[in-house]
């Protein structure tokens, strides 16, 4: 099955506005507007010179994306590094940007946020003690923490608790 095309195909002169706009509401990588040209007809060299318009214009700069993105998901949604990591790169984003994006969390404060998380994951579950602490590892793990920084938040927050 083939995708649906739009029945009505914008100029490029239409499509570099509604882009500039699109960029400037918030940052955006290079997938999220390549996916919104082709949404709004823009195909092949169109798409690459607007692409480059927007680049040259600074409407769309992907290591900003990244340290942005990188930024505000541990901030916002305590995230650790590898899901950061992850939907950086399902957005297609460099190595090179993702490496430059998760520099922007202070290793100081993540710490801090995995042993608050943890703390508050094992206290939040009842049962055998082994099982609390799989538990909190298994959900520290899904948020994308690393298994050696859990092992040791884990053991933070529990010496705390006593």
């Amino acid at each position: 099955m083939s995708p649906i095309r739009p029945t009505k195909k914008a100029t490029p002169e239409q499509a570099l506005q509604q882009l500039k706009h699109f960029c400037g509401f918030r940052e955006r990588c290079h997938k999220e507007v390549r996916e919104k040209l082709r949404s709004i007809g823009i195909w092949g060299a169109d798409q690459e010179e607007i692409l480059s318009k927007l680049i040259e214009e600074d409407y769309l700069n992907e290591e900003r994306f990244a340290r942005l993105f990188s930024g505000g998901k541990f901030r916002v949604n305590k995230w650790g590094r590898n899901r950061i990591r992850y939907e950086l790169k399902q957005k297609r984003v460099s190595d090179y940007c993702i490496r430059k994006g998760l520099e922007e969390i202070d290793e100081e404060e993540y710490e801090k946020v995995l042993v608050r998380l943890a703390a508050g994951k094992y206290k939040a579950l009842t049962g055998p003690d082994a099982m609390r602490r799989q538990k909190t590892q298994v959900y520290l793990m899904g948020r994308g923490f690393e298994p050696e920084l859990i092992k040791t938040a884990l053991h933070s927050a529990l010496s705390e608790g006593e």
